[in-house]
């Protein structure tokens, strides 16, 4: 049994060096070389102090400002400890009341609903912190983002515009409108 034992802790040690120790510090290291802004979160500041992060979405539901995709993350939306999505299925009545409530929102916030509305704004992501939306979505908002603002439509449609990603390396994904960026866009336009 001792000729055993002994392989077994040599193996279990030698494993947990690697795969707990040595390879988090390489990876961290590479991280840190190559990599800063992502590795640390990809944190956007305003004014030095930090306000948001570029892969995590936020809650924004003030009619001045562009939403994002619902959050289904527990106990609060965008919650990156608790990333998941809903799970309801197209049967299920509680995503047709996710669903209802978000256009009931969008309505009592001067939203023009006489157009379709882009399935983003009013379904939640798999991963419940989705930062973007589609130029759709953004696109949708533009009005009642420009009216409870005082602009033009043209105004917040240009920042829309420049604050469009297109696809990753041109082929990948699709495009997409960061919606703590463009807000933030928004407010430096409108006090700047």
């Amino acid at each position: 049994m001792k000729s055993l034992f002994r392989p077994l802790v040599v193996i279990f040690a030698v494993l947990t060096a690697l795969t707990g120790l040595a390879y988090p510090a390489v990876m961290t290291a590479f991280g840190q070389a190559v990599f800063p802004y992502e590795a640390n979160g990809s944190l956007i500041e305003v004014n030095g102090k930090p306000v948001g992060s570029a892969l995590i979405g936020q809650q924004f539901d003030a009619p001045q400002y562009f939403w994002g995709r619902l959050s289904a993350t527990t106990p609060m939306p965008y919650n990156a400890q608790g990333s998941s999505g809903s799970n309801f299925g197209p049967t299920n009545p509680a995503l047709a009341d996710e669903i209802k409530g978000r256009l009931d929102a969008l309505k009592a916030a001067g939203t023009d609903m006489s157009k379709p509305v882009p399935v983003d704004l009013v379904t939640s992501s798999a991963s419940g912190l989705d930062p973007e939306i589609s130029p759709a979505a953004a696109a949708y908002q533009v009005e009642r983002v420009a009216k409870a603002r005082h602009l033009s439509a043209n105004d917040v449609q240009a920042l829309v515009d420049r604050y469009t990603s297109g696809r990753q390396f041109g082929l990948f994904g699709e495009p997409r409108v960061n919606v703590l960026k463009l807000n933030l866009a928004l407010d430096a336009a409108q006090h700047g």
